[in-house]
């Protein structure tokens, strides 16, 4: 069984110890790609404003970045594992950043369509590469290193709201352009300091399918836990600021800390997740995490004042409490496509959830209220706990 292709070598040659250097890297530029993951949650309702869209057209909006952003990984994945170029990672950040924080720009709907979607193609191009060379020189607490790694993520999904909150002061598009500069200057960064791939690369070989096939129905039942989970988080995360804006009158500064909150308790719950999964391991972590935030999230979604938003804080820390264990049992399954399988789990299960759940969220706001529709997400968890109970032991 081959390893996972790397862009830096995997350890030390003197001593074996591991070589940090790549997960601080991918650390930094996981940081400053998901906070333009999350900067357009926060823009909606002055894109609402500026282009005078419906709920519909909004959650079409936020489908398209999934789409482009998290359903994609998986080519840019297979790619990474064939071309073994350095560039999926480190362009990522600044395409990500150009495109996104300049939407105020776009002529009409369809210009802000095609800006989302090349901002999304940033974002993809980073993640299943950075996923799969973060923790290549890590060989114990594997679970705890990737937790670290998509913990630096979610810190900045969490962060995204806050910085581009205070771009977008007054409810203007104005400023934003301001927020590419953190991307331009990590893809700087990761072009100088990021190792080229030791030697010359082999030319690729068909793609191997026999590891996938050997373990497919365990990879198809974490595949679906990753779907669940992302159905709740994702719409969560592209809607929340307009559900709080248009449903409990917050205002846009107040809805934007709102959206960080719960981004900052995922932060959280992904670096416990993975700890906890390193001791007790990754299905009962799993079980834990789905029948432990449905009770939680219902107090935000039903509650009121600061109970509410407690039940947020705490219902995101324990629902992505399985990112980490999830990407790391996929891997573990099947070492020899790690970009591959960890695109799968970190993207494609989270863009085909988004791809569908932002805009039917948005249908039935329209049709119904978006009380109706944040109230019918809370009940996926509870699918995803009874889904978990067939994972092996």
């Amino acid at each position: 069984m081959t390893a996972p292709s790397t862009l830096v070598a995997a350890e030390r040659s003197s001593g074996g110890s591991p070589d940090w250097l790549p997960l601080a890297l991918f650390c930094m530029g996981h940081f400053f790609v998901d906070l333009y993951s999350g900067a357009l949650g926060t823009l909606q309702p002055a894109l609402l404003d500026r282009f005078r869209l419906s709920y519909t057209e909004a959650g079409v909006l936020a489908g398209v970045l999934v789409f482009s952003s998290s359903v994609m990984q998986p080519v840019y994945g297979y790619l990474s594992d064939r071309l073994h170029s350095r560039l999926f990672a480190a362009l990522g950040p600044a395409m990500a950043g150009v495109f996104i924080s300049t939407l105020g720009w776009a002529p009409g709907y369809a210009g802000l369509l095609a800006m989302v979607l090349l901002g999304g193609a940033g974002i993809a191009a980073f993640h299943p590469q950075a996923a799969a060379n973060a923790v290549a020189g890590v060989r114990r607490n594997r679970g705890r290193a990737m937790a670290v790694f998509v913990c630096s993520g979610s810190l900045g999904l969490a962060m995204g709201p806050l910085f581009f909150s205070a771009l977008t002061r007054g409810g203007t598009l104005a400023h934003t352009a301001w927020g590419a500069l953190p991307g331009l200057a990590t893809t700087m960064l990761l072009l100088v300091l990021m190792r080229p791939p030791a030697g010359r690369p082999q030319p690729a070989a068909k793609f191997d399918w026999e590891p996938l096939r050997s373990v497919w129905k365990p990879m198809l039942v974490l595949y679906f836990l990753v779907v669940i989970r992302s159905i709740v988080q994702i719409t969560f995360t592209q809607m929340l600021p307009l559900y709080l804006h248009t449903q409990r009158n917050y205002s846009l500064p107040a809805a934007s800390l709102c959206l960080a909150l719960y981004l900052l308790g995922g932060a959280a719950g992904g670096m416990a997740g993975g700890t906890l999964a390193d001791r007790f391991g990754g299905r009962r972590v799993i079980m834990i995490s789905m029948l432990g935030s449905t009770p939680l999230l219902a107090l935000f979604v039903f509650g009121h004042g600061a109970l509410s938003v407690a039940g947020l804080f705490l219902g995101g820390a324990i629902l992505l409490f399985t990112i980490p264990v999830n990407v790391v049992m996929a891997q573990d399954l099947v070492p020899a496509q790690a970009g591959t399988v960890s695109a799968l789990m970190m993207g494609f299960a989270w863009g085909i959830a988004g791809l569908i759940f932002i805009p039917l969220t948005g249908w039935i706001s329209d049709l119904y209220s978006m009380q109706w529709a944040f109230a019918g997400l809370i009940a996926f968890p509870l699918i995803g706990f009874l889904l978990a109970l067939r994972l092996p032991k």
